[in-house]
């Protein structure tokens, strides 16, 4: 008997930083930042820590995806979750003042 098994194992590569940019939309302003992964950044009223940032192999479409917590000055968690660099919409940050997307892997 022949058996065949076929796996959608998809490989990705850790990356030590990720490129984001912060919509403030009360001043109508963008800013793009570079966040080592594992460390706090501050950004205005915003604690940002990237726990991991990671993209497609080279024979994939390419893609990036980060795990992010974000908490207010407060140190209340507003956001806590993956966001995707080709699906920004999937898993938003939903605040009042701040819009934040990944934009790559270094």
């Amino acid at each position: 008997m022949l058996l065949f098994v076929f796996t959608n194992a998809y490989a990705f590569i850790d990356r030590g930083n990720a490129i984001i940019t912060v919509l403030d939309k009360a001043a109508g302003k963008t800013y793009t930042m570079t966040i080592p992964v594992e460390n706090d950044v501050k950004y205005e009223k915003l604690n940002l820590n990237v726990r991991a940032c990671k993209q497609t192999d080279p024979f994939m479409p390419e893609n990036a995806y980060m795990f992010i917590e974000i908490t207010n000055n407060n140190n209340e968690k507003i956001f806590s979750g993956w966001m995707n660099k080709n699906a920004p919409g999937e898993n938003p940050l939903q605040n009042a003042d701040y819009d934040i997307w990944l934009v790559r892997c270094e």
